[in-house]
């Protein structure tokens, strides 16, 4: 406190800025909508898509939220809180990014008013977390048992509005193969394991010729020119030592004084590399991939005894061929057994555009899958590539859970019915922050009609007006105006999307709502020498 006549006392060091009270509220509420807005005209089939330029000048071409959302480069700390809620919703569901980071500013935006109206924040949460609680409970009503035609369906809902969008039928067909293929069973519950799925993308072609194989695909070639292009009935070594001739651990000098030691030299270090080969050949291995280095000379005695061998294979690679062919990683190639080998039925070199790749098919026993992306230009292919991830990742999630919901702003519409139903119950100002939830969660039918062109106040009017009546699937048609039913439309996405963009968006919202001080070191944001008044005491 600063008295009168006397110095102010300086609490915070100099440079340090601080905002207070209602004030902070505001600038971390308007942070928030902003990366809300940001994202908000991608969200649907008819979203469009964003340009992000680097400072290197790379360019990425997207609209996956969670994408645009890491490559923005974003100072403020409350903006940063509502990124997180997409990297959650990415991690957990692979969808929905985008309806969760608009879901979260507009239940910010809606707090705001009430804010304004002097209902405390903690009022507020308390009845953003009841209306969740009873979003999450009245979900199970709403959810529908699934089968292998509704996993197509799931992936064409996440694939529809992407660039993959024209060719979502054929791209779905890939995803719920690829994830059959991978489940797998464990006490009556389903378990899909992505990192069994290896995708690799090609530049050149279209995206008609993306394909799925049942093995593992290597972006690699064969070492020597002279070696196979092909082996069938393949026995693999897996090997993750250098093929080479040992170096020493310390700097060491051979002093050769006579040029038959020179001879001999040289004799022994080819004797060392044929033993290594001749190792290889004697456990009964056609086909080498390496994780290392493989020596000139090692490569030509592989190529004279017709053996297929590939070098520097990724450490994932490795894993992935260890679990197709059954095959185990040999670190020493003197421990190299006839049990240690892979077994599939074709190992072949193809050529896929400009360059060469390795093709193991027909791994009985198999978990592992491989799926081949093509496009025509680098950006086509990564986007497919974003886009295919999302897609084979709501399958995976809607296998798992065996329950998906009906999409097009359908389900958040009949919450927001049965939540403004439930408010006249509950006593107090909760009521209040409840009903402006309810309201929040319409932003996502709305933001759908606003893309599509539509009036966002008539589709909301037609959409509440046919739930009233009963019809509880219906929501936005975005194509032709109005409303439609999403089931018989086969709209679908998986339960936990909408539980976790509900969930993460209602604690991010809340996080953001009981901050009332910020102090900030760096002094960018909040003024300069008018805010140190602020902090005399």
């Amino acid at each position: 406190m600063q008295q009168s006549g006397q110095q102010p006392i300086y609490i915070l060091k100099e440079g340090t800025t601080r905002s207070r009270g209602r004030t902070a509220q505001s600038n971390n509420i308007a942070a928030a909508k902003a990366v809300a807005d940001a994202v908000r005209t991608t969200l649907g089939p008819k979203g469009m898509d964003k340009m992000l330029v680097d400072s290197m000048g790379d360019v990425i071409i997207t609209n996956d939220g969670a994408t645009i959302l890491k490559e923005m480069d974003i100072e403020h700390p409350a903006a940063k809180m509502i990124i997180e809620v997409a990297k959650t919703q990415e991690a957990h569901c692979f969808d929905g990014t985008t309806s969760a980071v608009v879901l979260a500013g507009e239940l910010l935006k809606r707090s705001e008013d009430l804010i304004e109206q002097n209902v405390h924040p903690t009022i507020i949460c308390e009845g953003f977390r009841i209306a969740a609680e009873r979003c999450l409970e009245l979900l199970e009503n709403h959810s529908i048992d699934v089968d292998e035609a509704m996993l197509h369906e799931v992936a064409k809902t996440a694939l529809t509005g992407k660039s993959a969008g024209a060719v979502k039928a054929f791209l779905a067909e890939i995803c719920v193969e690829a994830v059959m293929k991978v489940a797998t069973e464990s006490d009556g519950e389903v378990i899909v394991d992505l990192d069994d799925v290896k995708v690799e993308k090609k530049q050149g072609g279209s995206i008609k010729d993306s394909t799925l194989v049942d093995g593992i695909i290597l972006d690699k070639e064969r070492v020597h020119s002279g070696m196979p292009r092909s082996v069938n009935g393949a026995k693999v070594a897996l090997i993750n030592s250098a093929i080479e001739v040992k170096k020493t651990e310390v700097d060491a000098k051979i002093q050769i004084t006579d040029p038959n030691m020179l001879a001999q030299f040289l004799d022994e270090e080819e004797s060392y590399l044929k033993g290594l080969v001749d190792g290889i050949i004697s456990s009964g291995a056609n086909v080498v991939i390496c994780q290392k280095g493989i020596d000139d000379l090692a490569q030509h005695y592989m190529a004279k005894s017709g053996i297929f061998a590939v070098r520097r294979a990724k450490k994932s690679d490795m894993e992935a061929l260890s679990k197709a062919t059954g095959g185990r990683i040999v670190t020493n190639i003197d421990d190299l057994s006839e049990d240690d080998l892979g077994i599939c039925s074709k190992v072949e070199e193809r050529k896929i555009g400009e360059s060469d790749m390795v093709f193991l098919t027909g791994c009985e026993e198999a978990k592992s899958v491989s799926v081949l992306l093509r496009g025509g230009t680098d950006h086509v292919v990564d986007e497919i590539r974003r886009a295919f991830d999302d897609a084979i990742g709501v399958v995976s999630v809607a296998h798992e859970d065996g329950a998906i919901l009906t999409g097009g702003g359908s389900v958040l519409a009949a919450l927001s019915r049965d939540l403004r139903t439930f408010a006249e119950g509950v006593g107090g100002r909760e009521q209040m922050a409840i009903e402006a939830f309810a309201g929040a969660l319409e932003v996502i039918p709305r933001t759908l009609a606003e893309n599509a062109g539509l009036d966002p106040v008539n589709t909301i009017i037609d959409v509440r007006k046919a739930h009233a009546e009963g019809r509880s699937t219906f929501g936005v048609n975005v194509f032709e105006g109005g409303v439609m039913d999403m089931e018989e439309a086969n709209v679908v996405e998986p339960v936990r999307v909408v539980e976790q963009a509900i969930q993460s968006a209602t604690e991010t919202a809340t996080m953001i709502l009981r901050i009332d001080d910020v102090i900030s070191s760096k002094g960018v944001s909040m003024g300069g020498e008018g805010m140190m008044d602020g902090m005399d005491f």
